[in-house]
């Protein structure tokens, strides 16, 4: 492990790595499914599970970089993994368009906001610092809520696994073909001359 990389002269104290957590995603399949039941506290928890799946799991990040285990392996010259929130463009247009950034504001996180919410965030919105650490009871509540109103949060996840990994299997084949027809395209012209 982090010995074996030290004695081969890797400097594990440069290796960075993220967790990616989808946030819009997740609201946009549990309000369907909101919307489907249709009642008052249903319509009252759209939009929130985004927010509170991303929030727990900053909850999980600090839990597991606070451990003895953690410890040892920072004194080694490990760094942590960093929580990195994704899929940050809002796809409702009732919300604000700087939810998922105002939202989940805390250290060490990295935000890949597509380029119409970081203009939107330039723009207007307002960081008023931590929005992560403290919410934990009220976004844990949220996933309680959800799952008494038979929304299960395990069912979304799994759907939400499957539906992005097809999602990520046709863009990598559309992309494999668009570079194999270009590929073809130029070698055509090169043999022609």
């Amino acid at each position: 492990g982090l010995e074996q990389a030290k004695q081969n002269g890797h400097d594990i104290s440069k290796i960075e790595s993220v967790a990616s957590f989808f946030v819009s995603r997740v609201d946009t399949e549990i309000d369907k499914r909101l919307d489907e039941i249709g009642s008052e506290e249903a319509k009252g928890l759209r939009s929130k599970a985004g927010l509170a799946n991303a929030r727990l799991a900053y909850q999980a990040y600090e839990e597991v970089f606070s451990t003895p285990r953690w410890q040892v392996l920072k004194e080694a010259g490990a760094r942590p993994q960093r929580p990195l929130w994704a899929s940050t463009g809002v796809k409702d247009p009732n919300l604000p368009d700087t939810l998922y950034v105002t939202g989940l504001v805390a250290p060490n996180t990295v935000n890949t906001m597509p380029g119409k919410t970081l203009d939107a965030t330039i723009d207007h919105a307002e960081v008023t610092g931590d929005t992560v650490r403290g919410s934990y009871g009220e976004s844990q509540a949220v996933l309680d809520d959800l799952e008494r109103l038979g929304v299960s949060y395990t069912d979304v996840v799994e759907f939400l696994e499957t539906d992005g990994l097809g999602k990520f299997e046709k863009s990598w084949t559309e992309l494999l073909q668009t570079v194999t027809d270009e590929l073809e395209r130029v070698k055509t012209q090169v043999e022609a001359q």
